[in-house]
């Protein structure tokens, strides 16, 4: 039989699994506890002042390390060693042995905060789940995530080309007040997330949704990282705008067509609450073909089967004696249609025929949408050309909701952003 002549780690130093240490005994304690000793193996320390390798032991004590529940909880002590500093010169006389498992001043090891941050980020569990799992507290785990937002890439260092921006309630609705005497006001903590299109990862988190926050964010980076930014999707806010025509006064802005057709459905839903208050003195009820076929109003044109064609025929001859109703949403389809033009030519005969449409038919709904349309022109022609929209923007937003719920809220807007960003980070590499 032919054996190995190199030597081999111990079956007890190959199950436990800790890089750059070798088991040295394992054993049961009273209490039913596993209690595995450990030292390090082939580890050269230096001193941390003068840098001086040193091989001649001083003493050795015994450490507690925090480390992964490997088969079940177990106590974990290291056999650390203290050298002697050969160096005369050193004030040290003395230090202790470090790993890179286990560096200086440290109680857990590397794969334990990796395991934590991969609980928490990857997994998706909650702060205080992934600590009772791992037996270990709420604040071991928020340091290795804020050790792991450390290493994050510098976001001046990036050089994006698209961004998106839109907002998300951070919080829900409050109420305060300054005493008893003043009036309650309402606060709405909304915060803002700029996104990079082209890889959909999450840039920045900041305060509020008015323009002093993005453009606070936007003015910390630097000039050449602000100019190589070519287009930038917004919803239609004018807060953003503004923003943007200060900071980035050369990059063109673009409209979200999803926010533009959800301001139509509004219209044509508006239309026909006014209409059934004007001509029946009351809310809409099921009876009523308006009322029951309300979601269908919303719906596209070209999604519509026969019957469904037939039925909104129905509500507009029995259930709109005005026509105001069919024209609101006969303005909601042309404007689908203009979005979805393939050239700036397409796009203002569209808008000629949408201009035509509520000349015909003036109702409230439908000239509030053409004057919405008429003043964000320019951003829906750079829409038209460039086709840049909100999407990964709505898709971020749709996981920072999810990462809410699974923390049940966050009291922190540091931690809340911490998570966010590397949740990001995470799917952007993936």
């Amino acid at each position: 039989m032919i054996e190995p002549t190199s030597g081999q780690p111990c079956a007890a130093t190959v199950i436990f699994n800790l890089p750059e240490y070798r088991v040295l005994s394992a054993a049961v304690t009273a209490l039913g506890l596993r209690r595995v000793v450990v030292e390090s193996a082939g580890v050269v320390s230096g001193c941390p002042s003068c840098g001086v390798l040193s091989e001649r032991v001083k003493d050795t004590r015994f450490q507690r390390l925090r480390d992964v529940p490997v088969g079940g909880p177990a106590v974990v002590l290291w056999r650390k060693r203290r050298f002697f500093c050969d160096e005369p010169a050193c004030p040290r006389g003395s230090f202790t042995e470090a790993t890179g498992q286990v560096p200086r001043r440290a109680r857990s090891t590397a794969r334990l905060l990796g395991a934590l941050v991969d609980a928490v980020v990857a997994s998706g569990r909650a702060a205080v789940e992934a600590a009772a799992a791992h037996g270990v507290s709420w604040w071991l785990v928020q340091k290795a995530l804020d050790a792991a937002v450390a290493t994050l890439p510098d976001v001046d260092a990036l050089a994006p080309k698209r961004l998106g921006i839109d907002e998300h309630r951070y919080r829900s609705v409050r109420f305060f007040r300054a005493d008893e005497s003043s009036p309650w006001v309402r606060v709405e903590p909304w915060m803002t997330t700029i996104v990079d299109l082209d890889t959909g990862q999450v840039l920045g988190i900041v305060d509020g949704r008015d323009s002093e926050g993005v453009g606070e964010w936007l003015f910390a980076r630097p000039l050449a990282w602000r100019l190589g930014v070519e287009v930038v999707a917004i919803d239609p806010s004018a807060a953003f705008r503004k923003a943007l025509r200060m900071w980035l006064p050369r990059t063109a802005v673009s409209v979200d067509a999803f926010h533009l057709v959800s301001l139509a459905n509004q219209a044509v839903t508006e239309a026909r609450q006014r209409l059934s208050q004007e001509v029946r003195g009351r809310r809409g009820r099921a009876l009523d073909p308006g009322w029951a076929n309300r979601r269908l109003l919303l719906r596209g044109a070209e999604t519509l089967s026969d019957r469904a064609v037939a039925r909104l025929r129905t509500v507009f001859d029995t259930d709109d004696p005005t026509g105001q109703l069919k024209a609101a949403w006969e303005a909601k389809e042309q404007l689908r249609a203009l979005l979805s033009s393939g050239s700036l030519e397409e796009a203002g005969d569209h808008l000629r025929i949408l201009e035509g449409l509520v000349g015909a038919t003036p109702t409230p709904e439908t000239k509030r949408l053409l004057r919405t349309v008429t003043r964000w022109w320019a951003e829906i022609e750079v829409l038209i050309v460039t086709g840049a929209t909100t999407a990964k923007v709505e898709a971020n937003n749709t996981a920072i909701k999810n990462i809410k719920r699974t923390g049940r809220g966050f009291r922190n807007p540091e931690n809340y952003r911490s998570r966010i960003l590397l949740r990001s980070a995470a799917q952007t590499a993936a």
